[in-house]
């Protein structure tokens, strides 16, 4: 039993429940029983959840990027020059709204599903290296796959992105049977494959709960409706891990007085703030230069998703040596 739940961070309830994402099954279970899952909340309710789950998490990951230890020598380019390339291209695509902006916000619509699949597979490794599970490559290889279908679905069904953005012409003609067989392979799939780890020994049950709650997420509900709670979700998962790796890192430097506690809070007030900053101030500062205030906040989120999604791709590596790997097996 102790090896199928696996070894936790803090208590097998509270990663199961946040990280694992437990809770959004909950959370999607009440949406779905609504005609429409963004109709009948409180206007002041749904901004409020954006705030503090979603762009925080976007704010999370450029917060533990120049916080962590030795950063900018491994990564000069991310922390210094790649940022000031994001704002010349951001200012592009604004000036150009028809011509470049159209096409930088279907990049962040076709990602953005990539992304949380990713997501899931990461912490599904998290928990493995953790619990003393190891893949091999081909296996590794293998359970990407799987964990990237619900991106697949989403890639082939997006209003405006994914295929209908690429190749419209295909996008016309995907047979309605190809979606149904995705579906089925969401959820069978991860299953199939959790079985197929029994002849050595299970792999952490929360790595399966991860990659079905992000299945569940894009097969429950329709695509907008989905990418909205995904963000939510997909948001809370990401500030628990992130905050729990970034505790770590600043309790283990030699000159560290503070507890846990400052760090968490510390961490996530940082999040909040600069997520505030980036989403619901910058888009302001196109528009006093001139600009239009739709393009403006449209495009500033885009930026900033393609800015997390490519932040995320350096900062959570776990190969051997890596500061990320040491702090999962401890």
């Amino acid at each position: 039993m102790t090896a199928l739940i696996g070894r936790t961070f803090l208590h097998p309830f509270f990663d199961y429940l946040l990280i694992g994402g437990g809770l959004s099954f909950v959370c999607t279970a009440l949406v779905y029983q609504r005609q429409d899952p963004l109709i009948g909340w409180n206007p002041q309710v749904l901004p409020l959840l954006i705030l503090l789950s979603n762009s925080a998490h976007f704010a999370a990951s450029t917060v533990r990027l120049y916080t962590e230890p030795g950063t900018f020598q491994q990564h000069p380019y991310l922390t210094m020059a790649f940022p000031l390339a994001s704002i010349v291209l951001l200012a592009s695509c604004i000036a150009l709204p028809l011509q470049l902006g159209v096409h930088l916000q279907a990049l962040y619509l076709t990602w953005s599903p990539y992304h949380y699949a990713a997501q899931a597979y990461g912490l599904a490794i998290i928990y493995c290296v953790r619990s003393g599970y190891s893949l091999t490559a081909v296996e590794k290889k293998i359970f990407r796959a799987i964990c990237m279908l619900p991106f697949l679905l989403a890639f082939i069904g997006a209003p405006h992105a994914g295929l209908s953005w690429l190749a419209p012409s295909l996008h016309a003609v995907v047979p309605a049977m190809l979606r149904d067989v995705i579906i089925s392979a969401v959820f069978l799939l991860p299953l199939a494959f959790f079985l197929y780890s029994y002849r050595r020994g299970p792999m952490p049950l929360i790595g399966l709960l991860a990659v079905l709650a992000n299945g569940v997420w894009w097969v429950v509900l329709d695509y907008l409706s989905a990418f909205f709670w995904a963000t939510i979700f997909h948001g809370l998962q990401y500030l628990v891990i992130a905050a729990i790796f970034h505790i770590r890192d600043q309790t283990a430097l030699p000159e560290n007085r503070r507890g846990p506690l400052y760090h968490a809070g510390r961490f996530y007030l940082l999040s909040l703030a600069l997520g505030y900053g980036l989403f619901y101030c910058w888009p302001y500062a196109f528009v006093l230069t001139g600009f239009g205030l739709a393009e403006s906040v449209l495009l500033v989120a885009a930026a900033i998703n393609i800015h997390h999604f490519i932040v995320d791709a350096r900062i959570w590596r776990l190969a051997p040596g890596d500061g990320n790997r040491a702090i999962t097996a401890t």
